[in-house]
């Protein structure tokens, strides 16, 4: 089965990111696995609590996830796969592509401010001429309405 590799983060595009994964998928017959990286930075300051601030990141981000996967479960008819990663945003999410051969399609939302469309677009479109597999960046303000008619 293919599946759509989605970031979920704290940005508000990848909101749509995951609305367009769960809708391709859905019509398609994929599946979506979600990936959420913690970064190096939010459990290096002090090696006691390290531990504790993962355990706290990790939490963080399932109650998040169940929020999208209740919404793919109920409205769209997929269960998502969570994984989560240690280590730097870009190279986490190429380490996961080259991890899981059913990845098919790489899915970034584009943000609409006028700095670009994101660190992780721009990083990660700069490298996509070396990627396995293609990138499908969702812009950030495409309403819901748009986004089901191109799914």
């Amino acid at each position: 089965m293919r599946k759509f590799l989605v970031v979920l983060d704290d940005s508000r595009e990848c909101l749509n990111a995951i609305r367009f994964a769960a809708l391709r998928a859905a019509h398609t017959g994929g599946g979506v696995q979600i990936v959420s990286i913690i970064p190096p930075e939010e459990y290096q300051h002090w090696l006691g609590v390290a531990d504790l601030m993962r355990a706290e990141a990790r939490e963080r981000i399932e109650a998040h996830f169940e929020v999208f996967a209740k919404w793919m479960r109920d409205r769209q008819g997929i269960e998502p796969e969570l994984v989560i990663r240690e280590g730097e945003p870009v190279d986490e999410i190429l380490a996961q592509i080259q991890e899981d051969t059913e990845i098919g399609i790489l899915v970034l939302g584009a943000g609409t401010e006028r700095s670009g469309p994101g660190p992780l677009v721009t990083q990660l479109s700069r490298n996509s001429g070396n990627l396995p597999i293609p990138i499908t960046i969702v812009p950030g303000g495409l309403s819901k309405e748009r986004m089901e008619a191109i799914a």
